[in-house]
């Protein structure tokens, strides 16, 4: 193995201290103050970078963490509230436990263009701050359902309305018989009962227009209006969808037979109006009374609707059952007999008749005693069960069979 070959020092130069270099001087730059103050301000926004970092990962697991709601709740939020607001009515209610994380939120998404929305609020149990804040930007408002049963009047539906605490404003005059459209509608908390009306009339013009535009060639109406007023009678005479179109049948044979309507709905009318309840049996007097409306004494249709009919009735007059029927009459079941000629009806009322003997019979009594209501010749009593508690949307009322052919039962479909 090589060795290292060492040179020999002269005994002074080996007393003398070894030569170590001078060291550097910094430079200038370095030491410059501008220098020092960005290296610290580098290391300061570091640190902040950190902070915020951490800052904003915790802020982010509580946005997304499950909230204090226990249950399901809805929340009105005024029109006026600011994002402040809206956070201190949330935490009072219990939505939320962090508002200055909800208002932070808030702010950030106010930043992109996006804003908090008024309005009535579900909250699902358990929402977290993202789920709230999302519902309320993009405007996710309570649906609230009303459901308008055919065969009421304008009358009774404007005053339905005006029960709806929900809606707001006021009805200025009560619509024209006929131009509403009984059927289920959707509104938010707050909405003026002026644009639901408006929202009823537009469905029925719509509706009317498809029907009348699929109507049987030979139907003995000659407008849109004449096709109401036929279906709204039909709407007030039965209260089962499979009989709808043999009901329309009677009344279009009877109109192209030139022959009297005689539907006791429409002496109800006739003499309350849109109230469209009497509050008793129809009498002898009333069928006898004329009105404009009674087709016992007029010649074919009234001169207007009896009631808002439904998108079925409107069908079944405009496209009514092929048959040569020309009388109905309660069957005791909640449903009509049909007859094409008066002997065959009369031999329905009979059978009516002895269903309700059986009836009033068999009826506690308590009922049996109930004073029997006054009745025009042939028109068997209603039984006393009917008299106590009359069922709303069923056929109910007397029989038809007096000399003249009537069409049929008075309805109990006077909500």
């Amino acid at each position: 193995m090589e060795q290292k070959r060492i040179t020999p020092r002269s005994p002074r130069a080996a007393l003398e201290p070894e030569h170590v270099p001078m060291p550097t001087r910094p430079s200038r730059r370095v030491r410059h103050p501008l220098v020092i103050a960005g290296n610290a301000v580098i290391t300061l926004l570091l640190m902040a970078a950190i902070v915020v970092g951490g800052g904003f990962a915790l802020a982010k697991q509580r946005f997304e963490a499950p909230g204090p709601l226990a249950q399901d709740k809805i929340v009105n939020i005024p029109r006026a509230y600011g994002v402040r607001d809206i956070a201190d009515l949330l935490q009072r209610e219990g939505v939320i436990d962090q508002p200055m994380v909800f208002v932070g939120a808030a702010l950030v998404l106010k930043t992109r263009g996006e804003e908090l929305k008024f309005g009535e609020y579900q909250f699902t149990r358990a929402a977290s701050l993202r789920d709230i804040v999302d519902t309320i930007i993009e405007g996710k408002v309570v649906q609230h359902l009303l459901t308008i049963p055919e065969g009421l009047t304008s009358e009774q539906i404007v005053q339905r309305l005006l029960e709806v605490e929900a809606l707001s404003g006021n009805i200025k005059e009560i619509p024209r018989e006929g131009t509403l459209l009984p059927e289920g509608y959707r509104f938010t908390r707050g909405m003026a009962r002026e644009l639901l009306i408006q929202r009823m009339q537009e469905a029925q013009r719509r509706v009317l227009r498809e029907i009348w535009d699929r109507r049987m060639q030979d139907l003995p109406v000659r407008t849109p209006e004449q096709l109401v007023v036929l279906a709204s009678i039909i709407e007030k005479e039965t209260g089962r969808p499979e009989e709808r179109t043999r009901v329309a049948s009677v009344f279009v044979n009877r109109l192209k037979q030139r022959m009297k309507l005689q539907s006791d709905p429409t002496i109800i009318y006739g003499l309350v109006g849109g109230r469209a309840t009497l509050g008793r049996s129809i009498a002898r007097s009333d069928i006898e009374q004329p009105t404009p409306y009674n087709t016992y004494v007029i010649e074919g249709l009234p001169p207007g609707p009896i009631a808002n009919p439904g998108r079925a009735s409107l069908e079944a007059a405009a496209n009514p059952a092929r048959t040569k029927e020309l009388f109905f009459v309660a069957d005791g079941t909640g449903g009509h007999a049909f007859a094409e000629n008066y002997d065959a009806h009369q031999r329905n009322v009979a059978r009516l008749r002895v269903i309700e003997k059986d009836q009033k019979d068999t009826a506690p009594a308590e009922l049996q005693t109930l004073p029997t209501p006054s009745t025009a010749p042939g028109r068997p009593a209603q039984p006393a069960q009917q008299q106590r508690q009359p069922r709303q949307g069923a056929a109910q009322g007397t029989a038809q069979g007096t000399a003249s052919p009537r069409a049929s039962a008075p309805q109990g479909r006077q909500q």
